[in-house]
């Protein structure tokens, strides 16, 4: 890698970390490009470059994964969405459903003592919810004559 891919992973790991800690503040993509030190398209190519994801995605993860921790706790679905920064309730479901593949009260109301068991460490590694692939991802393109 060049010093100059080096520098720009750094400024992406800045904004990635800050969107880590900041998730339930307002976030949008120009302020996560500022923390990069880059433009807001530049930095969007390039995050998703590095991290598979778009800077929006991945702070919707972020904000889904710690609902879901919150729900597993015992808090309401309204309190997990305003804690974790969503002003909609359906627009979080809609994302929560779409991520984790259950609402969040199908999710709060299952079981979770094998979760509870285990080092919260763990616990976040096994939880961490991941998207599924769309219905065009998954389709294999059309043979070539």
């Amino acid at each position: 890698m060049t010093p100059q891919e080096l520098a720009n992973l750094a400024h992406l790991r800045r904004a990635r970390d800050l969107i880590d800690r900041e998730y339930a503040r307002p976030l949008d993509v120009p302020t996560m490009a500022a923390g990069a030190l880059m433009s807001a398209a530049h930095f969007s190519r390039q995050f998703k470059a590095a991290y598979g994801e778009t800077p929006y995605n991945y702070l919707m993860t972020r904000r889904i994964e710690r609902a879901m921790a919150l729900l597993r706790a015992g808090a309401s679905v309204t309190d997990a969405c305003m804690e974790v920064g969503s002003t909609s309730l359906g627009s979080f479901s809609s994302r929560f459903t779409e991520i984790v593949g259950m609402t969040p009260s199908a999710y709060r109301a299952r079981e979770h003592h094998a979760v509870k068991a285990m080092p919260s460490c763990i616990a976040r590694q096994h939880t961490r919810p991941s998207r599924k692939p769309s219905r065009i991802e998954e389709a294999s393109p059309l043979p070539l004559p």
